[in-house]
């Protein structure tokens, strides 16, 4: 019997293959263990009604927004995500609140039988904890992340009342596929018969992707930028927000202040209007309030995330092509003396290709997360000087950082990013 948490995770992070950590050698090819893990449970995915999100990039954002727009409109609802930042109980909240840790202690000892039997993964274990739980909580709705792909995600043994996929990108190609085609014929296996799909983005080389899959599950699809767009109305950051050419909410002010919260919005107010044509009471007023108010009620951290002014210090989890991308794209916006860049990576990304999207004229400190999966950071300093960036290897993150601050003037720009691992290791995120 495990008495403690730290025991607890400690027999979960020893025991079960875990794909933060490890990379593919924790992922199975099936979800034979998921559904048996869950039956042992009596299919508590079965006892609530869910909102499945995948994508490359985005999934967290949108599902965050997606949770802080059912609980403002007065919906228990779950919210399942992964991976955590600081703490394992971020993955599993019903009304923003976490998992209590009890909880977490109690199911571990009561699934350990099977644990021992089924031999899961760490993922498994968790997505069949969120299940349990959500079912214990009675909660209305759960939003559920898809972890990694879809088709073949330990999630993807609901039956929700929508999925939602965010975009397609270059990630996990080793795992997923090497073209986009296929990356997307992995996230369109979410896709459930008779259940209605939103794609936040049109991508003309994969759109006919879910417009097979769809049509072919008997399932109605929507495109959200074939009917919302989005710009940005003043030096505050406010959103307006146009269903075809008509202004239907104006001046929002998102908390998420990531120029790609642009795309990941107009997904998510296509969903709402999904969402209500299925008789879900989710008012104008309750929407914007989600909104904005999404961080406050959901805990999200990490996206575009403000962490002092002078120097500007931001850190972002943006960790793929298409993530860095969006970030230097917002980077190249902020008016500073001298950009410092606190960068680390894992191993299985395109380094390279994201090396080469940095500017040139920063000052580089390279880290590495406390994970086996990390890259190193002198091998990642020597990637980057090759692609003509310099800098210095401070290996632990928050050192990194603390030189970055040091040596930053007042009207400097400190960014800290490349990695999730890299963010969930600031001090006082």
């Amino acid at each position: 019997m495990i008495s403690t948490y730290q025991d607890t995770l400690q027999f979960l992070y020893d025991n079960l293959p875990m794909f933060q950590r490890i990379g593919a050698a924790a992922l199975k090819n099936d979800l034979s263990n998921t559904i048996k893990l869950c039956a042992l449970l009596d299919n508590p995915q079965t006892k609530f009604r869910s909102i499945h999100v995948a994508g490359t990039n985005g999934k967290g954002s949108t599902s965050h927004m997606l949770a802080s727009i059912l609980q403002s409109s007065g919906y228990k609802t779950g919210l399942y995500t992964s991976p955590h930042l600081r703490e394992f109980t971020e993955r599993i909240r019903v009304d923003g609140e976490e998992v209590s840790k009890d909880y977490v202690i109690n199911f571990v000892n009561r699934v350990r039988p099977a644990i021992e039997e089924i031999k899961p993964s760490f993922f498994e274990i968790t997505v069949a904890m969120a299940f349990d739980y959500f079912a214990l909580c009675g909660v209305d709705a759960a939003v559920v992340e898809v972890g990694l792909g879809g088709r073949l995600d330990s999630t993807n043994i609901i039956t929700p009342v929508l999925s939602v996929i965010t975009n397609i990108g270059w990630d996990h190609k080793e795992l997923l596929g090497d073209t986009l085609l296929k990356i997307a014929s992995e996230k369109a296996g979410i896709i459930k018969p008779q259940i209605p799909v939103v794609v936040s983005e049109r991508q003309p080389e994969i759109d006919q992707v879910f417009v097979d899959k769809s049509s072919a599950s008997g399932s109605p699809i929507s495109f959200a930028t074939d009917h919302y767009r989005c710009v940005t109305a003043d030096h505050d950051g406010g959103l307006d927000i146009y269903y075809q050419e008509k202004l239907v909410i104006k001046g929002l002010v998102l908390p998420l202040q990531g120029y790609y919260q642009r795309k990941n919005i107009l997904g998510v107010i296509n969903s709402v209007d999904v969402l209500r044509q299925s008789g879900w009471k989710i008012d104008s007023m309750d929407l914007q309030n989600g909104l904005r108010r999404v961080v406050q009620q959901t805990g999200l951290k990490g996206r575009w995330q403000l962490l002092g002014r002078r120097p500007l210090k931001v850190c972002d989890t943006g960790h793929n092509v298409e993530g860095i991308t969006e970030v230097i794209n917002q980077i190249n916006d902020q008016t500073y003396n001298q950009l410092h860049i606190v960068l680390g990576m894992v191993k299985d990304k395109d380094v390279p290709q994201v090396l080469a999207l940095m500017p040139d004229d920063a000052a580089y400190y390279f880290c590495q997360a406390k994970i086996p999966r990390a890259m190193d950071a002198d091998r990642l300093a020597e990637m980057a000087k090759f692609a003509g960036k310099q800098g210095i290897v401070i290996h632990d993150v928050n050192d990194a950082i603390r030189e970055a601050e040091r040596r930053a003037g007042p009207d400097d720009m400190i960014f800290i990013g490349g990695s999730t691992f890299v963010v969930a290791e600031i001090d006082n995120l």
